[in-house]
């Protein structure tokens, strides 16, 4: 591989969780790419998101920004033994969600409602070059999750009031997938498949007027998904890259013991990725990159993720500050697609959130060794 598509490499999947305020709780795409790296690495990742999120309820009146700025952190080390066999470990927060409505419960129809869920993963991943040009890798996954919600506000009736607090579970998933490069002018190909992640997480639950009660374990499933991603280089220090990858959110649910029904109807998730880096010096290069999320369905959206879908574009560069340590970082922003909000009964629109976006910044430190 060429110093440029090496340096590339190291970077090529970096900032795409510096856009994610999309409908479902995806934050990061769950990224990989370390696996892929040459020699022996550690890197640490920092992110912050800043979304606004503003509409208007069915009574005309305006919602202030519900949308809470957040950051999160990533870091992985991967070690090469011998000249086919690697090992990977990688830790990230790859869902969440963080809103807050402002306004009066008892005037306004989603005042005090809120959501709030945090995760962390680690991966850790076995590559093996079966040829010169084709691998393998997999590994187990780990996943842990948190959250609370408040239905509050006119628009939930007699639920106005309602908190649910998830306590933290962990569980038990796997990674699997196969690249194939041609060294020579940087192509790599790589089908990943992480599969979904069964959590029971203790619920205590708060009625209206009532004190809280457990009402045991909700079932959770974070969804499966499968990226297909590709990259070559087209010209001297110029290298075009593109995905595409499929989540499975249609399965995703909250649902506790109680009489309270589903508190998360969430639509499968298509995002697609289209970018170009070119190395500028020695020492630099840069990335410019366009993608586009579309949640299927029709169905409309809870006023706890006010979002469904929506563009990305993001410019990013990369500065070799020793042959060993580098440093790279983004900016990018997202236009949010429109959302149509729902409370009880289903299908019948309470609100609408329109023209909404958001930025974000992300700063990564890498080391070779």
């Amino acid at each position: 591989m060429t110093k440029f598509a090496l340096v590339l490499a190291i970077w090529l999947g970096f900032l795409t969780s510096t856009s994610a305020v999309a409908g479902n709780l995806d934050r990061n795409k769950t990224p990989i790419d370390l696996i892929f790296d040459e020699g022996n690495r550690a890197e640490l990742s920092m992110t912050v998101v800043a979304p606004n999120v503003t509409g208007r309820d069915s009574s005309g009146h305006a919602v202030g920004n519900v949308g809470e700025d957040f950051g999160s952190v990533a870091a992985g080390i991967k070690l090469q033994f011998g000249q086919r066999l690697s090992f990977a470990m990688i830790y990230d927060q790859p869902y969440g969600v963080d809103t807050q409505y402002g306004g009066s419960p008892t005037t306004t129809l989603f005042g005090g409602a809120r959501s709030q869920a945090e995760s962390d993963a680690l991966t850790v991943l076995i590559s093996y070059d079966v040829t010169d040009r084709i691998a393998i890798y997999g590994g187990p996954r780990v996943v842990q999750a948190r959250g609370n919600i408040t239905l509050s506000g006119l628009a939930y009736g007699p639920l106005n009031g309602y908190d649910v607090h998830f306590a933290t579970d962990s569980a038990l998933g796997y990674v699997v997938g196969a690249g194939y490069e041609i060294p020579e002018i940087a192509f790599r190909a790589a089908l990943t498949y992480h599969s979904d992640v069964d959590l029971e997480m203790q619920t205590v639950e708060t009625f209206p007027g009532t004190t809280p009660i457990s009402t045991g374990p909700t079932g959770a499933t974070l969804p499966q998904s499968l990226k297909f991603q590709v990259q070559s280089g087209v010209a001297e220090d110029t290298l075009l890259f593109a995905s595409v990858r499929w989540s499975d959110w249609s399965k995703f649910t909250l649902d506790p013991n109680s009489a309270v029904t589903n508190l998360a109807i969430l639509d499968d998730a298509w995002t697609y990725e289209i970018g170009v880096g070119r190395r500028f010096t020695n020492n630099f290069s840069a990335r410019l990159s366009y993608s586009y999320e579309h949640e299927e369905g029709e169905k409309l959206v809870s006023p706890l993720a006010p979002a469904k879908g929506g563009q990305t574009v993001t410019l990013g560069g990369i500065y070799q500050l020793t042959p060993r340590i580098d440093i790279s970082g983004g900016i990018s922003y997202t236009w949010l697609g429109k959302a149509p909000l729902e409370t009880y009964p289903e299908n019948v629109v309470r609100g609408t959130f329109d023209d909404n976006g958001a930025f974000g910044a992300g700063l990564r430190v890498g080391v070779s060794f």
